[in-house]
């Protein structure tokens, strides 16, 4: 019974980091459509900021952010190459932040402790995660029992 609790939690926490992946995913879109489009809406510090060319970081994070989507779609439906590849996509993505982190310091936390969630729910009982995924929430007898009634079991008296 715990095992299964268990494995129910961790279900629940791979659901969770896939959803994050796919939000951060739409977040690096945004961020790469507002490099490609609306260049003067960044706030670039020359000293603090690693970037070659506008145009081309917002490239880097539109690809980066289908990836993520395509990955965490992947993720949520169990798929075991969605889950390596959504963990060498996010260590990635974590490294990518500290080039953001001397202009943007609170985001690039943010975006880290992110990817930090996503790599533990990621890397923590992956196999009881797909034998979760492989049942059908009706099929675990201890969630719900029907009533006499909706059984069509006539009470004993």
């Amino acid at each position: 019974m715990a095992e299964k609790r268990g494995g129910a939690f961790m279900a629940g926490v791979v659901m969770f980091a896939g959803a994050l992946l796919l939000i951060n995913g739409l977040l690096n879109i945004f961020q790469g459509l507002v490099a490609l489009f609306s260049d003067e809406r960044l706030v670039l510090t020359p000293n603090k900021l690693v970037v070659v060319d506008t145009t081309g970081w917002g490239w880097v994070l539109i690809i980066s952010g289908l990836l993520m989507l395509a990955v965490g779609a992947g993720v949520i439906s169990a798929q075991t190459w969605g889950r390596i590849t959504a963990i060498v996509l996010v260590c990635v993505h974590a490294v990518v932040q500290i080039a953001w982190f001397g202009a943007y310091p609170a985001w690039s936390l943010l975006m880290i402790a992110m990817d930090a969630v996503i790599l533990f729910a990621l890397t923590v009982r992956w196999s009881e995660v797909r034998d979760r995924f492989g049942e059908t929430p009706w099929s675990d007898q201890d969630e719900v029992r029907s009533s006499a009634t909706e059984q069509r079991i006539p009470p004993m008296g």
